[in-house]
């Protein structure tokens, strides 16, 4: 049958996947995240202030490098699935600009059978690239994909995965900046790298209420393809009942809520860990609550310095009070993104 898919069992260790279609960031993508998520940090706003600091214009914001890549991986690797369950070891290694082309590749480093046999979580490897080759973006995901049944299905392989990425093998998306030139007043904040301290939590106060049309659009506009999303008669049928908002979409407005407090935190450079921990869906409001892991200087850099952010989105529920676990442990009913990043800022 045309666009199938992959099911659980076609996913073999090893395989390298080559994905269609290479895609070309314009400024109409730019312009459409911006209308979608309402991103305000500064240098991805502003080619006056990033040349001034020492980029050639303003660079893409690096979740728009992410889900471009990720979009071309989702006909080959989650058309089928149940849920996207995580992601680690993600590394933003060069700056992307408009006009820059990407294409991605997915190799698949795990498989693991679920205990009812309907369905399997696939580990992949993904690496975008610009024309020239040059890679710009890597990243492990995993997936819970259906079993479509008739065929042998492999020995578990699960991959050991780096709890959090190393400080030294981040930054290189960020070009030495001139930090004479950073102004605190255009870029909204004077709280810089040494200005947080570890343990410290943030509640970044606005929510942003999820819009059937808005979520619809941002999925087509990375070119992801999960029915999961679109098909609402299929999904009536299904254990939920309704489509689910792309998980990705939901990081973009939690980094678009975690201006206020980060003002200055310019520039994703890894992701650690994540989960999206519960659905959300099109009349939800996200809010979002941060709180700082660690901080580290990074090696012959004394322009930028390293936070360790855990950003966890919530669902209907304001982040004051900073919910994440019940009294027995188990994830708060609020909580729908549980994500741990590496961001820049100046020091």
């Amino acid at each position: 049958m045309a666009g199938a898919g992959r099911f659980f069992e076609d996913f073999i260790v090893g395989d390298v996947i080559r994905h269609a279609t290479p895609r070309t960031v314009t400024l109409g993508d730019l312009a459409l995240n911006q209308a979608l998520y309402g991103n305000r940090y500064v240098v991805q706003s502003s080619d006056a202030f990033a040349q001034g600091l020492g980029y050639p214009r303003s660079p893409v914001d690096d979740l728009v490098t992410f889900h471009v890549v990720f979009g071309k991986t989702v006909p080959d690797v989650s058309l089928n699935a149940f849920a996207n369950l995580g992601y680690a070891a993600g590394r933003f290694l060069t700056p992307v600009y408009p006009g820059d082309t990407l294409s991605s590749t997915s190799e698949v480093i795990g498989v693991r059978p679920t205990s009812k046999g309907d369905a399997g979580v696939v580990w992949v490897r993904t690496r975008g690239t610009r024309a020239d080759g040059e890679l710009v973006l890597e990243y492990v995901r995993w997936v819970l994909v259906r079993v479509q049944g008739g065929r042998p299905i492999q020995d578990t392989v699960v991959p050991d995965l780096p709890a959090v990425v190393d400080p030294a093998e981040i930054g290189g998306a960020c070009p030495r900046i001139d930090l004479s030139a950073w102004d605190d007043a255009l870029s909204g904040s004077p709280r810089r790298f040494d200005d947080y301290a570890v343990g410290e939590r943030i509640d970044h106060v606005d929510g942003m209420t999820v819009e059937e049309a808005e979520h619809q659009l941002a999925t087509r506009l990375w070119q992801n393809t999960a029915r999961v999303h679109f098909d609402n008669h299929a999904q009536k049928s299904s254990k939920i009942g309704r489509r689910l908002v792309y998980g990705g979409h939901v990081i973009s407005l939690a980094r678009g809520l975690m201006y206020n407090g980060l003002e200055n935190a310019f520039h994703v450079a890894a992701i650690n860990g994540g989960r999206h921990v519960a659905p959300i869906f099109a009349g939800d409001t996200l809010y979002a609550w941060s709180e700082i892991l660690d901080k580290q200087t990074l090696p012959g850099r004394d322009d930028v310095g390293a936070l360790r952010v855990r950003l966890v989105g919530l669902k209907n529920d304001a982040p004051g009070a900073f919910p994440l676990k019940t009294e027995d442990g188990k994830d708060h009913p609020s909580v729908v993104l549980d994500l741990d990043l590496w961001v820049l800022l100046p020091r």
